[in-house]
């Protein structure tokens, strides 16, 4: 178990997540697929070539997915009770086939339930594309609620 148990949480903390991901065109392909999402945008390379991005785009619930699974590890991976809610989904750029994504969460409140059995936290999310020249371009942003479990319950 590598999550953060809600003491460990800290507001203000920006956590770094170490692992990234390559998005390819069988990942966009397979999400599409298993959440029927024919959308042409994600999966027709005819009708994309003729829009403004020139290419498929990856599917944004795909993005914001791959974002969520790169956080677990340092955050909630075998600590966690319950998701509560995702709020304020942003997409300011598109992700293509072939980008590299990175993630990163800060803490932005905590509080205890009314029992005080367990902890609410609100993390802001950020995914961007790993960029091998320059700073890295934010593709994703949302904020994310947790029910946490306590180290000393």
């Amino acid at each position: 178990m590598s999550g953060l148990y809600y003491e460990n949480f800290e507001v203000g903390q920006i956590i770094d997540h170490e692992r990234r991901r390559t998005v390819t065109e069988a990942d966009n392909q397979r999400f599409c697929d298993m959440t029927m999402n024919q959308q042409p945008l994600h999966v027709d390379a005819a009708f994309a070539a003729e829009t403004v991005f020139g290419e498929r785009v990856v599917n944004g619930l795909y993005t914001m997915s791959l974002a969520v699974g790169l956080t677990i590890p340092d955050t909630t991976d075998g600590t966690i009770v319950a998701n509560l809610s995702y709020d304020d989904v942003e997409h300011p750029e598109p992700v293509f086939h072939g980008d590299t994504i990175r993630a990163e969460s800060e803490v932005l409140a905590k509080r205890e339930t009314s029992d005080g059995e367990r902890g609410v936290v609100r993390m802001a999310v950020r995914a961007y594309r790993v960029e091998l020249e320059g700073q890295d371009t934010l593709v994703c942003s949302f904020e994310r609620t947790v029910l946490s479990l306590k180290k000393s319950a």
